[in-house]
């Protein structure tokens, strides 16, 4: 969601910030800005891109040896830019991701202390409230200390002073923060990628922690107020990994990376005769052996990528598997079993709601948690027993593509080690399933293939304004996370349903008007799945029919059919991903839309 930049040099800090800030911009946000110090405080913001606030900046010749950057996107208040960031308070200037959830009893004790508002933000309230610490003759990092004492909520904040530009004072609880660790300069933002132009080196805070930055050196506090060492990690991240090369998208980009990082996600398997559980951490077989039963816990794509794996789970492994929304499971009575396996899943490792689900499973008595998550040092990661480490590289679209399809590949190895330690794998299954994720990335080069047939649908599906999903069992979800991809780019209203679930609803919605997609795999479910196309057709429905090679389907009037190239058998729903994501891609191409940036959307959601 929002982005933080923070830097201090003896160099112009401006371009730092602002480059950052555009490498911040697939988060998603509405207005940026940036204050800097230099004698005096200076403030620059602006609605709509970074580019509009770069070109400002330039004009009136920014500069300073100290600043702070951010991109908005609005929780309170419209976005415009006497709500955007930077917010001041008489020279303290600060930034903040995250929500201030005791902003407005706050915002009525600071009014009466005589302090005037200018935004409907509740980030405001933290730049007066520092100012109002820091005139009681405390310093900035003491102040900074003192106001977060005081704030309820979730907060990644940067705070500088136009009496102390010799520092910057950070921290953070419930939102990313990081530092980056230069040469005789020092740096903070909410995102690796915001520092790979300045440093590899960084220090994760942990919740809680507060961090006053300076030229030359780092000092950290925890929440206790005890000063810790935070270990430096070198970022195997290369500055060109989020670079857009000669694509047109970074979704499209994305999309077409999918056979390069399933390969390097199963890259532990590549020559393995078997699977072991250590592949998720050192304590997996202890715990696997421990486990009756598994809880995923996830949000949009990757709840799509759990609902695919309880099928494997109960189908290949034989093991009760519950499936929950995690922005909804902590407020519902839920029935704990400490011999759960939690399993979380996020791109980010920072999504708010998954890390607060997390928490709430583990305070219920479910201690074992395993993330699969794509950010090796994020907070979801950090905060569970065991991992697995999607290396799907970073993903810069809104819309998920190649995080979902290696989310899948990672759930089904774990549906395939819970089979063997409960026995129901026997060693000719084993080998032949390891040999399927072995061809999984040439499967998904075969099914970008069938780009030019998806770009034709889109030309009809960019007339619509609804379209309607079909699949059947864990092709379902694969229907869902379709519907989700072709909503989020495209704007077009779309809706899964189980196929089964055809005539007790939906059929009402058939008409010629109305493009029917269905996910037809060969499996046990496709005869049933070929009556289900029948009612469709027989209500005037046009029918777009995506189907493994040998599904025994053909081409007829309203039946527009698109065959794979292989049948991928029990690993289907990963590959059938593939031309959804790519029907998606060119219906909202045609539309004019921002592909990488939808409407009113986040890469990151790291606010509830």
């Amino acid at each position: 969601m929002c982005g933080i930049v923070g830097a201090i040099a003896e160099r112009n800090v401006v371009p730092i910030l602002l480059e950052g800030l555009k490498r911040l911009e697939y988060r998603g946000y509405d207005s940026a800005g940036v204050a800097v110090i230099n004698g005096t405080l200076q403030r620059l913001r602006s609605c709509g891109r970074v580019a509009t606030l770069a070109k400002l900046a330039l004009e009136q010749n920014l500069h300073g040896s100290i600043g702070i950057g951010h991109t908005r996107w609005a929780t309170h208040g419209v976005p415009s830019e006497r709500n955007a960031h930077p917010h001041v308070s008489d020279g303290v200037s600060v930034v903040h991701n995250g929500i201030i959830e005791n902003h407005e009893e706050m915002r009525a004790r600071l009014k009466a202390l005589g302090y005037v508002f200018s935004s409907d933000t509740d980030t405001e309230v933290i730049a007066h409230l520092v100012h109002s610490f820091a005139k009681t003759g405390k310093t900035l990092f003491q102040a900074v200390r003192a106001a977060t004492g005081e704030l309820v909520g979730a907060y990644a904040i940067a705070v500088i002073a136009a009496d102390d530009p010799s520092r910057m004072v950070v921290a953070r609880m419930g939102a990313p923060l990081l530092l980056g660790i230069g040469e005789g300069e020092n740096f903070a933002a909410s995102d690796t990628a915001a520092l790979l132009q300045v440093t590899r080196c960084m220090i994760h805070l942990e919740e809680g922690d507060c961090a006053e930055v300076t030229l030359k050196t780092v000092t950290i506090v925890d929440a206790r107020g005890h000063r810790v060492e935070r270990p430096l990690h070198v970022s195997q991240l290369a500055a060109d990994a989020i670079e857009l090369g000669n694509y047109r998208h970074y979704m499209q980009k994305e999309i077409f990376e999918q056979p390069a990082a399933l390969a390097a996600t199963l890259e532990a398997l590549t020559n393995a005769s078997s699977v072991v559980p250590q592949i998720f951490g050192a304590e997996a077989a202890e715990v696997f052996a421990q486990t009756d039963g598994v809880l995923i816990l996830a949000c949009g794509t990757s709840y799509h990528a759990g609902v695919v794996a309880r099928y494997w789970m109960e189908g290949l492994a034989g093991i009760a598997c519950n499936v929950e929304i995690a922005s909804e499971y902590r407020y519902r009575d839920s029935v704990p079993n400490a011999r759960t396996l939690v399993v979380v899943i996020s791109q980010s490792g920072e999504t708010a709601d998954t890390l607060a689900a997390l928490q709430h499973a583990r305070a219920l008595g479910q201690a074992n948690a395993l993330a699969i998550c794509n950010a090796p040092e994020s907070a979801l990661v950090r905060a569970s027993r065991l991992r697995f480490l999607t290396r799907a590289g970073p993903e810069i679209g809104v819309a998920s593509t190649k995080a979902f399809t290696a989310q899948l590949a990672a759930l089904f190895v774990l549906a395939m080690v819970l089979a063997k330690q409960r026995g129901r794998l026997s060693r000719q299954r084993e080998l032949e399933l390891l040999e399927a994720l072995r061809q999984l990335p040439n499967w998904l080069a075969n099914a970008l293939r069938v780009e030019p047939e998806m770009a034709a649908w889109a030309a009809k599906f960019a007339r619509c304004e609804h379209a309607l999903f079909l699949g059947r069992g864990v092709h379902y979800p694969i229907a869902m996370e379709g519907a989700l991809k072709l909503k989020e780019i495209s704007y077009i209203h779309a809706e899964a349903y189980a196929a089964g679930e055809l005539k007790h609803g939906p059929l009402a919605l058939v008409d010629r008007n109305m493009p029917v997609i269905a996910i037809a795999p060969r499996d046990a479910l496709l005869d049933k799945l070929k009556s289900n196309l029948q009612e469709v057709r027989a209500r005037g429905g046009e029918l777009y029919v995506l189907a493994d090679a040998h599904a025994g389907l053909s081409n007829g009037e309203g039946v527009h059919l698109v065959p794979l190239h292989d049948d991928a058998g029990i690993l289907s729903p990963i590959v059938m991903t593939v031309p959804l994501q790519l029907l998606a891609y060119h219906a909202a191409l045609m539309r004019g839309n921002d592909v990488d940036k939808p409407r009113n959307l986040a890469k990151s959601v790291t606010v509830e």
